[in-house]
């Protein structure tokens, strides 16, 4: 009787595989594909140049959740991060692969469900036209943990190499990492399912809520236009320095700055830069905190997503400015304006 048991245990979890099978191909390809567009079809771990990782990392920075401390400290540092995004990108790879091939088939669905979790707390906040990063991130969690439980199934290397190794099939620890029968009883799986997904469901709702107000409240979509936050403004002799974070728009391309002005409180100009003269902006005047970086364009400043630093202007018709209120001006070349009060 026990025989027959596990036989029928092992026909019901071959056929659990072969019914997410189609599910592991496309969840693995989606990781799998991480690493063949960064270092095959196009090199994108050089750092300096367009479309670096490291800088679609510094991205996510603004309106992560729960990781930014993590995020701020890698994209701070640039030799940390290249060797981070190196390894991630092979992590992907192998990952992804594997989940395809199901070799290992459980283990690699623990690294798609920590995949995916760095993702959607990352970047769940992005995507201009829809929930891009948030659906990406919440369905992985879930397709990693779908196949945690059925396993590769008949369609797997676990099936056709694994289970032919006695060494395997000794140990029951081994399903854990593997494919097959799991070692506990029906009401134990039950409860690993019933709490495994609330607990998805749990954290949907919840990034959901956080990032798009998507359970209560006004939608909001923190990727459509772009937002500077303006601190540290000062002037000090013939010199007005201020700091910028752009910290919401579209990730592809960056908030173009194409005024700056300075106004005292009765409303008269005390400096104005236009996108002309920004975009001659001296280099040795901006001191970027991050990976992405605030630069001259063509016509404007370039704010990308992400990018923090101190900007420096010098003029001598701040030499001689009596004390008091004045009014910093940032226009972007949507005709977005940000303001901020400063006192000298």
């Amino acid at each position: 009787m026990e025989i027959e048991e596990k036989q029928n245990m092992q026909q019901s979890y071959s056929l659990f595989g072969m019914f997410t099978f189609a599910l592991r191909l496309v969840v693995g390809w989606t990781y799998f594909s991480a690493f063949w567009r960064r270092l095959i079809l196009e090199n994108k771990l050089i750092p300096d140049t367009a479309g670096y990782i490291g800088e679609k990392f510094n991205h996510f920075l603004p309106n992560s959740f729960g990781i930014k401390p993590l995020i701020e400290y890698l994209v701070s540092n640039p030799e940390q991060l290249w060797w981070s995004m190196v390894i991630f990108t092979i992590i992907e790879g192998i990952v992804g692969l594997l989940f395809m091939l199901g070799f290992f088939t459980r283990l690699m669905s623990i690294g798609v469900l920590s995949l995916a979790t760095g993702i959607l707390l990352g970047s769940g906040w992005l995507g201009t036209t829809c929930l891009d990063e948030w659906q990406i991130g919440v369905l992985g969690i879930a397709a990693g943990f779908t196949i945690f439980l059925s396993g590769g199934g008949k369609f797997s290397l676990d099936n056709k190499l694994i289970s032919r190794i006695s060494q395997f099939n000794e140990y029951g620890w081994t399903r854990w990492l593997t494919s097959g029968p799991l070692p506990v009883s029906h009401n134990v799986l039950g409860k690993m399912s019933i709490t495994g997904a609330t607990a998805i469901l749990f954290l949907t709702l919840l990034t959901n809520q956080v990032f798009h107000n998507g359970v209560w409240g006004k939608l909001h979509n923190k990727s459509v236009k772009p937002k500077i936050e303006i601190s540290a403004a000062g002037l000090d002799q013939d010199k007005l320095s201020f700091t910028v974070y752009r910290v919401e728009g579209a990730d592809v391309y960056g908030s173009f700055l194409i005024g700056i002005t300075l106004k005292d409180t009765n409303g008269n100009i005390i400096l104005n830069r236009n996108g002309e003269e920004l975009s001659e902006f001296p280099a040795k005047d901006i001191k970027n905190n991050y990976v992405a970086k605030v630069v001259p364009g063509k016509h404007s400043l370039v704010i990308p997503l992400g990018s923090k630093a101190e900007l420096t202007l010098k003029d001598k018709a701040l030499a001689d400015l009596p004390k008091g209120n004045y009014e910093l001006i940032l226009t972007d070349i949507s005709g977005i304006t940000w303001k901020q009060d400063l006192t000298y």
